[in-house]
C-alpha cells in the first residue's frame, strides 16, 4: 500500500514539500467530529488509522467550519508529540457541498477530493427529478463528475426501471447511469470500473434507497450493518449517521454518507445556467433582450412551455433553484457585512485599550 492508494497524486506532493521539511507527514481524513479527526497515513507499507486534534492556529484561521479539515481532506500531521494534532489542510480538488440546514448562509462540505459522487435513488417513491436537478448542479459547482444509480430495481417493474433511468438522462449534462439490484446482483459493472487506485466515489441520496447494501456489495463483505426492508415503506432500516471514508484492497476509495433530508443549493449562477442550457438557449430567442419570461410579447420561454418543448415543472424548477441562490447571495453579503462590522468594532477597541495602556504607562512612568 502507498499514498496513492489513498489518493495522493503529484498535486499534492508538490503542495506538501514545506509541512514535509518540517518532520510533518501527509494523511487523509477518513472520519471527523469538528473536536477531533480519524486520519488515515501509510507506514512500512501498511494503512495505518490514528486520532488527531485541530491545531490552535487552523482552528482560529478559519472563517468559516467549511474550511476545517472534513472528510476526504489532506492535512499535514504532526506526530512529535503526546498527541497527533493537525497543522494545516491542503487545497481540495474537488469538494461536495450544500448550504448548511436551517437559516444558515454557511457552506457544510459533505466530503472533499471526491473523484465522483454517486446519487443513488430508487424507481419508486424517493425519485425525484426536480431534487436530483439539485444534486447534479451542487456536483458540478464542485468539481467532482458525477453519476446516478437506481438501486432496488428488482422491486419495480422492468418498464418503471427503464423509464427513470431515462428521465435520469434526460436531465442533460451526460451524467452516467445505471440501474442496481442487490439482492439479484445487477448493474455493478459500471460501479466496478470506477473503482481504481487512488479514485474516491462518495454516495449520496435519500436515506433508505440502500446506499450502505450498495457500499458492501462492493466491499464483499457485510462492512457496514444494514437490516432487512421495511414491509410497510420499502425503505432499509439501517441508517449510516456518520461518514467514513473506507479503502478498497483491490483499488477504489468509499464514502457513506448519511441520508440527506433537505438539499439547499450551494452553487452559483454560472453553475445553474450550465445545468439548464437548454432554457438559456431558448431564452435567446425572445423578442426582448430584458424578457421577463411572464407577459412579455414574444417570450419564447413562455411559448416553449404552451408549445410542449419546455416542460413546466423543469421552467419552474430553474426558477426556484434561482430564487434560492439569490437569497443565499443575500444572505452570505449580509454575513460579510456584519463580519466587517465585528472586525472595526474590535479594532476601534484594541486601539482604545492600547491608547489607555499609554496613558497608564505615562502615569507611573519616573519623573526626574
Amino acid at each position: 500500500m502507498t499514498l496513492q492508494h489513498l489518493g495522493w497524486n503529484e498535486t499534492f506532493a508538490a503542495e506538501f514539500e514545506p509541512y514535509l521539511e518540517r518532520g510533518w507527514t501527509p494523511a487523509r481524513v477518513s472520519s471527523d467530529n469538528k473536536i477531533s479527526c480519524r486520519l488515515l497515513g501509510v507506514e512500512d507499507g501498511r494503512i495505518e488509522e490514528c486520532d488527531a486534534v485541530l491545531a490552535g492556529k487552523v482552528y482560529h484561521e478559519a472563517e468559516t467550519d467549511a474550511e476545517l479539515p472534513a472528510v476526504g481532506d489532506w492535512v499535514a500531521l504532526d506526530k512529535s508529540g503526546d498527541e497527533n494534532v493537525i497543522r494545516a489542510r491542503l487545497h481540495r480538488q474537488s469538494r461536495f457541498s450544500r448550504k448548511a440546514p436551517g437559516n444558515s448562509s454557511e457552506e457544510q462540505v459533505i466530503v472533499a477530493n471526491a473523484s465522483r459522487v454517486v446519487v443513488v435513488t430508487d424507481p419508486g417513491t424517493d425519485f425525484n427529478p426536480r431534487r436530483l436537478e439539485r444534486y447534479l448542479a451542487l456536483i458540478a459547482r464542485g468539481g467532482a463528475e458525477a453519476m446516478v444509480v437506481v438501486n432496488k430495481s428488482d422491486l419495480h417493474p422492468a418498464e418503471r426501471c427503464v423509464e427513470v433511468a431515462g428521465a435520469v438522462r434526460a436531465l442533460g449534462g451526460g451524467v452516467e447511469v445505471c440501474l442496481t439490484s442487490v439482492l439479484e446482483n445487477k448493474g455493478f459493472k459500471a460501479l466496478k470500473q470506477h473503482l481504481k487506485k487512488g479514485a474516491t466515489l462518495a454516495f449520496t441520496g435519500s436515506s433508505g434507497v440502500g446506499k450502505s447494501a450498495l457500499i458492501n456489495h462492493l466491499i464483499g463483505e457485510e462492512w457496514l450493518w444494514t437490516g432487512e426492508v421495511n414491509e410497510v415503506t420499502g425503505k432499509g432500516r439501517h441508517t449510516t449517521t456518520a461518514r467514513d471514508l473506507l479503502v478498497l484492497p483491490r483499488g477504489g476509495i468509499l464514502v457513506d454518507n448519511p441520508g440527506i433530508r433537505e438539499v439547499q443549493m450551494w452553487t452559483d449562477e454560472d453553475t445553474l445556467r450550465g445545468r439548464f442550457a437548454d432554457i438559456d438557449q431558448i431564452a435567446a430567442r425572445c423578442r426582448h433582450h430584458d424578457c421577463g419570461h411572464g407577459r412579455d410579447a414574444g417570450c419564447a420561454i413562455r411559448a416553449a412551455v404552451e408549445g410542449g418543448e419546455l416542460s413546466p415543472e423543469r421552467y419552474k424548477a430553474f426558477l426556484k433553484l434561482e430564487d434560492e441562490i439569490q437569497e443565499l447571495r443575500r444572505r452570505r453579503k449580509k454575513r460579510q457585512m456584519t463580519l466587517e462590522r465585528r472586525a472595526k468594532r474590535d479594532h476601534k477597541i484594541k486601539a482604545r485599550n492600547r491608547e489607555d495602556r499609554r496613558e497608564i504607562e505615562w502615569e507611573l512612568k519616573p519623573r526626574p
